[in-house]
């Protein structure tokens, strides 16, 4: 399809790769240009320009909660291991199971105030701008309240399929 017919696949062509760059001039090279007559070559800058370095802003509600911010998982996380202790531990007094739980209502007021609670209390430092790596000391780091938290709601996620599939709760099981 419009090829000659000396070309072959097998026969790389050669092209010729021209790169042209050009500096913009700095303010003290535009002044002296004004001001002398032109030159017909002018004379690059020895001394680069850096950009200079933003100071790091606190990050807003939404950079935090987006949903590869650091807020959303640990906060998931954090309300699973409470809510996985919360569940064994009323599930062992009172002997109804995660599911009686859920759907008795009861305890919904408890629930969302210890989501705002927890929430709230996990924003702040993001919004001061701390990180979380920042206040890991010794065996208390952050990978391991991450892993703590995924483990927690897949805990959370077997007490309710070992209840719906036995119908018993997990404690009585």
């Amino acid at each position: 399809v419009g090829r000659s017919a000396s070309w072959s696949p097998a026969v790389p062509r050669r092209r010729a790769l021209l790169v042209r760059a050009q500096i913009e001039p700095t303010k003290e090279e535009t002044t002296s240009a004004s001001t002398s007559s032109p030159s017909p070559t002018p004379s690059p800058s020895t001394t680069p320009v850096a950009p200079k370095p933003k100071a790091k802003a606190n990050p807003s509600v939404w950079d935090a909660l987006a949903f590869s911010g650091p807020a959303p998982e640990r906060i998931n996380g954090r309300l699973a291991m409470v809510g996985f202790v919360a569940a064994l531990s009323v599930e062992a007094a009172r002997g109804g199971g995660l599911l009686d739980q859920a759907g008795s209502g009861a305890g919904l007021g408890w629930f969302l105030t210890t989501a705002a609670v927890f929430s709230v209390a996990s924003l702040v430092p993001l919004l001061q701008g701390q990180s979380v790596e920042s206040k890991s000391s010794g065996v208390w780091t952050a990978d391991a309240e991450l892993w703590n938290g995924r483990f927690a709601m897949l805990g959370l996620v077997a007490l309710a399929v070992t209840e719906f599939i036995t119908g018993t709760p997990f404690v009585n099981v």
